[in-house]
């Protein structure tokens, strides 16, 4: 498959076809690791840092004891509307 190099305001770009993307398992705004190496642009999936988490999941995790309060974050300051 061959594709063109394109310009994209102050940078270049290369678009990829949605059946490229899938055979590699990538989306769009998925993070990738770029490897140069003689002649040859490698992209690898980046390794996530973090991964996205469900609530449900992270209350789940909470102390059967825990008692939200109320934070005092002082006298305003600014505009602020309280």
């Amino acid at each position: 498959m061959i594709s063109k190099i394109q310009k994209w305001g102050n940078s270049q770009g290369l678009r990829f076809p949605v059946e490229v993307l899938k055979q590699a398992d990538l989306s769009v705004g998925d993070e990738v690791n770029i490897i140069v190496t003689k002649e040859k642009i490698v992209l690898k999936r980046a390794a996530k840092t973090r991964g996205k988490y469900n609530l449900k999941d992270l209350v789940a995790k909470m102390p059967a004891k825990y008692k939200p309060t109320e934070e005092d974050w002082g006298k305003p300051v600014g505009k602020e509307a309280w």
